[in-house]
């Protein structure tokens, strides 16, 4: 992006955004479902990335199968509250999840 282009979006207004984002055809809006598609999606990655674990290892450690991991963090299904749930106590304290999982 040149200087000038920069300078004029910098210029728009939060209005002028939103209204030439809302007039592309080709760019339509996101809707609530795929912007919690999407945020459900990072935090699996983040945390994946955060334990250095590929998806085939993350589903296994985590009995979890992969292609409902696969599926969810492309974006392809909306994850269900104890997904969502499950994925938030594994971020919180991955080790305390491995130790029960491992003792049942």
């Amino acid at each position: 992006m040149t200087p000038e282009q920069q300078a004029r979006l910098d210029a728009l207004t939060d209005e002028e955004i939103t209204a030439a984002a809302l007039s592309d055809p080709d760019n339509p809006p996101l809707t609530d479902e795929e912007i919690e598609r999407f945020a459900a999606a990072r935090l699996s990655k983040t945390i994946r990335d955060r334990l250095s674990l590929t998806q085939e290892q993350f589903a296994e450690r985590f009995h979890i199968s992969y292609g409902r991991l696969r599926d969810l963090e492309q974006g392809r299904t909306h994850p269900d509250s104890a997904l969502l749930a499950y994925l938030k106590v594994i971020e919180h304290d991955p080790e305390a999840v491995l130790r029960v999982l491992s003792a049942a």
